[in-house]
């Protein structure tokens, strides 16, 4: 599933100004705990994975229209924890845009990058995530410095493997379930919230 192609080295990513988290990202996040790819509290009830591509318009609109619901209604609560498990195969700018969430990652600011980047996310293989945006949405999520490490590489791949063991094919796919025990596929009609809230609700009566 991951874009073949000649791999990024080690790079970083400068914020042109050294200034706290603004926008979308910073007011949704702000405060919420975060590990790696996990965001809330690792003690929450509840696990949803998703598996993701960063161009995939169906992606972006979950991010834009359920994702805040479920970070304020579920996530803040500490009843559920999300775990990004993010794929790059729609072309070059899913693989660039992928390499920096998972370098935020290791500063736990994953969750800012990729909040940002949907926010932002521009038409499948235009060259939208540029280094111009990067830098952008790496200084609006708050971190001064990010470096780039070629590591990052062989996580993202890790995370190929591991959907295609789980028998991911499509963007966006969930797994949920309760935490600590094995998840399930999260079998979807729509992307409406309703979809998610419903299955959460139904675990949480466990």
């Amino acid at each position: 599933m991951l874009l073949a192609g000649t791999l990024i080295g080690a790079s970083q990513l400068d914020a042109r100004e050294e200034t706290p988290a603004t926008g979308p990202a910073a007011s949704l996040l702000s405060g919420v705990p975060q590990q790696g790819a996990a965001l809330g509290s690792p003690a929450a009830p509840v696990t949803l994975v998703e598996y993701a591509d960063i161009q995939c318009p169906y992606c972006g609109e979950w991010a834009r229209n359920v994702f805040p619901q479920l970070v304020r209604n579920y996530v803040r609560t500490g009843r559920l924890r999300i775990v990004y498990r993010g794929l790059a195969f729609i072309g070059p700018d899913s693989y660039t845009a992928l390499r920096t969430a998972v370098a935020a990652g290791q500063q736990d600011k994953l969750w800012d990058v990729v909040h940002l980047l949907f926010e932002r996310q521009g038409a499948e293989n235009m060259g939208w995530a540029d280094e111009e945006l990067l830098r952008d949405v790496v200084r609006d999520a708050g971190i001064p410095r990010l470096p780039v490490p070629s590591s990052v590489d062989a996580t993202i791949r890790s995370t190929a493997r591991r959907a295609a063991a789980a028998g991911v094919n499509a963007t966006p796919s969930f797994e949920i379930g309760l935490t600590g025990r094995r998840l399930q596929r999260l079998e979807l009609t729509s992307l409406a919230s309703e979809e998610f809230t419903s299955e959460i609700e139904a675990l949480l009566g466990k």
